[in-house]
């Protein structure tokens, strides 16, 4: 017997099948077909909530609108002009306070800064009586 190939002779040990066995393949895939089509509506079932729709619309500051600014150390600015104290404060909201119309204060409060700096600031506008109090925001980035 000889380890050398024959040529010319066919027997049917020593045939080389070239054709790859794709029979466990698309069993393995059928199965994964099964487990996505169980799965998938069971995982795209929540509870229906209107969401909000986003709006992306500049805000217009007017003019006498009031900007306060609240640095991470608390001190309070006026629109650029520093406030030395929280009586100062209170003393000109009480001064806007009364003007027809009245305008609203806009508070940009430092993301750092504690919530008791931005705190003092939104208690001196409830006991001046502003009506209008907002409060400016970075939106995150997107992506």
């Amino acid at each position: 017997m000889s380890i050398a190939p024959s040529i010319g002779q066919s027997s049917d040990e020593d045939e080389v099948v070239a054709a790859i066995n794709t029979t466990p393949l698309v069993d393995v895939m059928l199965v994964l077909l099964i487990i996505f089509l169980i799965t998938i509506p069971v995982v795209t079932h929540t509870v229906p909530v209107d969401l909000p729709k986003e709006s992306n619309q500049p805000r217009l500051t007017k003019p006498e609108n009031i900007n306060l600014a609240v640095t991470r150390d608390g001190v309070v600015y006026w629109n650029e002009l520093r406030i030395a104290s929280n009586e100062q404060l209170l003393a000109r909201l009480k001064q806007v306070s009364r003007a027809e119309p009245q305008p609203e204060v806009q508070i940009r409060g430092d993301a750092s800064a504690p919530y008791e700096h931005v705190g003092r600031v939104v208690l001196a506008c409830q006991r001046a009586g502003i009506l209008k109090i907002g409060f400016i925001t970075e939106p995150p980035p997107r992506g």
